[in-house]
């Protein structure tokens, strides 16, 4: 699960989108998680439809996805699931880590003499 602040933005960004992938009565097949993957890779945030006729359940589905290497779920809403994965090499919601250097400490300073 994506920090608080993250997880935020990628749900107001995730509530516009329409689902890129549909699971229906066959279920989480492998043709299904590449097509996730490929659509993680392609647009970073996706959403995944479930089906009525779907025998697995969102919860388990979300497990499957979140096994999968670096990707998060955002959000389980209904029969949708926000999936996250951070892109890598433009990525949209997370900034790359900035290194902080600290400045040296200025030399103490002597007294004035009168």
């Amino acid at each position: 699960m994506p920090s608080g602040e993250l997880r935020r933005r990628l749900r107001a960004a995730g509530h516009t989108l329409d689902p890129v992938v549909q699971v229906g009565k066959l279920g989480a097949t492998d043709g299904i998680f590449k097509q996730v993957a490929g659509a993680l890779l392609d647009h970073e945030l996706i959403k995944v439809k479930l089906g009525t006729e779907c025998p697995e359940t969102r919860f388990e589905l979300a497990e499957g996805f979140a096994a999968m290497p670096d990707v998060k779920v955002a959000q389980i809403l209904g029969r949708t699931i926000l999936l996250y994965q951070r892109h890598p090499k433009k990525p949209r919601f997370e900034k790359a880590a900035k290194t902080v250097e600290k400045s040296p400490r200025p030399a103490a300073r002597l007294p004035r003499k009168p």
